[in-house]
């Protein structure tokens, strides 16, 4: 399993709330277990209780985009230091699930849990993936939506380091919104015009009478 696949865990949960529509679809053990993906065995460890833990975990993940998003790189490091004291992992070589056309085993780095429960585990995993994301790419690399009024998190992996929204769903509304506003401008400007050239005439009369 390749280490970017973790740092989507962070990104899945964070994304599970929309505080600006109002919106948020981690109400449900079935939910939670939802967040895990193919890991099922992970996800059958959770109970109605880590619904509550689990949010408590979103606030501050997305609390570590919203510092990177806004420049603060000190911050965001220190919130996910935070995060990595809390909920540790064991990085271990991993063979299984990966073979070559030799049948041998395709090594890679696994995240092995030791949670008390499948939130810890689930935030060990997320905050170690998010970790290896940043220190590989940078913290600018950790953004959240322009779109407003969306603020979704993402990792921005383009090469030109250009990525500004979450989805090309939320990229073609701003785009949109961007094409209108600039039309309502130009449809503005012949007003304008005429009222600057109303302005200068009547300027230009004002100075005319008083050269007399």
């Amino acid at each position: 399993m390749e280490l970017a696949y973790y740092s989507d865990y962070a990104v899945r949960l964070v994304n599970t709330e929309e505080p600006a529509r109002g919106k948020d679809s981690l109400t449900s053990i079935e939910a939670v277990r939802d967040l895990f993906g193919v890991n099922q065995s992970a996800a059958r460890r959770a109970t109605d209780a880590d619904v509550t833990r689990f949010r408590s975990v979103r606030g501050r993940l997305r609390a570590v985009f919203e510092a990177a998003d806004g420049g603060d790189e000190t911050l965001a490091v220190d919130l996910l230091n935070s995060l990595l004291l809390e909920f540790p992992v064991s990085p271990q070589i991993s063979g299984h699930d990966f073979r070559d056309d030799d049948g041998r085993p395709l090594w890679h780095m696994h995240l092995a849990d030791h949670p008390s429960n499948a939130t810890a585990g689930y935030a060990a995993i997320a905050a170690m993936g998010l970790a290896f994301h940043l220190t590989e790419y940078g913290v600018d690399r950790l953004g959240l939506c322009e779109a407003p009024p969306c603020r979704n998190a993402y990792l921005d992996t383009s090469t030109n380091r250009s990525r500004r929204y979450c989805s090309d769903r939320c990229a073609t509304r701003a785009n949109v919104a961007a094409y209108r506003a600039r039309k309502r401008l130009a449809a503005a400007r012949p007003d304008l015009s005429e009222k600057t050239g109303l302005a200068a005439d009547s300027t230009q009369r004002t100075t005319a009478n008083g050269d007399r």
